[in-house]
């Protein structure tokens, strides 16, 4: 069976600020409805593994879809989400994709982990395509390839955009701004309208820009598995 590797964070809450965060539900949802119904089947990490919490403005009901009512009322999800596997016990090889889900708790765990950025760059060698939408495209930052340049160098991708961080007023709070971060490490950013879907793919490379994204990225990715 074919499978796919879906990344959630372990971070519950702000670092500085007294609010709560953590997965953007509708970021995985719509990412792994759409591979489900391909028939992959998925795994969920985080760095740390065990819980991942959700982001609970992603639970607002101008946020949620019947879908995403669908999977938050499904407790065998639920169960998956409450006991991701820990990233330093993942074997790259059994995947043929890894999937970043979003929301801003991922900006203090993501980058960082040297483990996801190991197990994204050997998927990525093995022939595999390497995704992220939102926020969880911070995850790409510091992958390296084998000749130890940055994986994204020279790529086409998409991420938050800088002006969607202003506008829910969080730009000040991130350590940094996903879209400017992304090209200082010499991807090509590229972006649609705030809000609106809209994915891209570059060298086996899928990513989308916004929560609205995560569909479109699975779109991409399915395309690019079955052209393989």
């Amino acid at each position: 069976m074919k499978k796919i590797l879906v990344v959630v964070t372990n971070i519950s809450k702000y670092p500085n600020l007294e609010r709560a965060t953590g997965l953007w539900l509708g970021e995985a949802v719509h990412f792994a409805a759409e591979m489900e119904k391909e028939g992959y089947q998925i795994d969920y990490v985080s760095p740390k593994g065990g819980h991942t919490p959700l982001d609970p403005h992603s639970l607002q009901a101008d946020q949620m879809t019947e879908l995403d009512w669908q999977y938050y009322t499904n407790n065998d999800f639920l169960n998956k989400l409450s006991t991701t596997l820990s990233a330093d016990a993942i074997n790259p090889n059994d995947y043929d994709a890894i999937y970043y889900a979003g929301g801003h708790g991922v900006m203090w765990d993501f980058p960082e982990d040297e483990n996801l950025q190991s197990i994204a760059s050997k998927i990525h060698a093995n022939g595999g395509v390497v995704s992220a939408v939102c926020h969880g495209a911070v995850a790409l930052l510091n992958i390296k390839n084998a000749e130890g340049n940055y994986l994204i160098a020279d790529t086409k991708v998409t991420g938050f955009a800088n002006t969607e961080e202003i506008a829910v007023g969080l730009d000040k709070v991130v350590p940094f701004l996903t879209e400017a971060e992304l090209v200082r490490r010499g991807a090509n950013y590229v972006k649609g309208e705030d809000w609106a879907v809209f994915a891209v793919a570059d060298n086996r490379i899928v990513t989308g820009q916004n929560p609205a994204s995560g569909g479109a990225v699975a779109k991409e990715v399915i395309q690019l598995l079955k052209s393989m």
